[in-house]
């Protein structure tokens, strides 16, 4: 996905305009799949217990 700079000239109804249309460009996402990834994060997120030397 393209990241671009952020346009500070732009009115907040052209700002929404642009998310929705960002918004409507992504693939869906199913509540299993949304699920599945959180899971995946929260797992990846722990840290191990550091084990004294």
């Amino acid at each position: 996905m393209k990241v671009s700079k952020m346009n500070y000239e732009l009115s907040f109804q052209e700002r929404a305009r642009l998310g929705m249309e960002i918004l409507s460009r992504q693939l869906p996402v199913t509540l299993k799949m949304a699920r599945e990834q959180a899971e995946r994060i929260r797992t990846q997120s722990k840290s191990e217990v550091k084990k004294k030397h």
